[in-house]
């Protein structure tokens, strides 16, 4: 195994509200079946977590996506 796998650390659901991330897990779901969300990983029996790098990465899609798109004009 890679050193790149070892050290791959977890996001779990109380780490997406404290990012900001604050949607049901029905939306989550969604989002991840029409893959605009990272998939969840199986922890065991019913836990799931979402690697901390892939959450980074679609945070850092949100901001550049925030960044060229304007909702509203004024």
């Amino acid at each position: 195994m890679t050193d790149q796998k070892l050290n791959k650390k977890v996001a779990t659901r109380d780490d997406l509200k404290r990012m900001g991330i604050r949607v049901s897990n029905t939306t989550l779901l969604r989002w991840e079946y029409h893959e605009r969300f990272p998939r969840r990983i199986k922890m065991g029996g019913t836990s799931v977590a979402w690697f901390m790098s892939e959450i980074e990465d679609w945070l850092a899609e949100r901001d550049a996506e925030r960044a060229r798109t304007h909702y509203a004009e004024y």
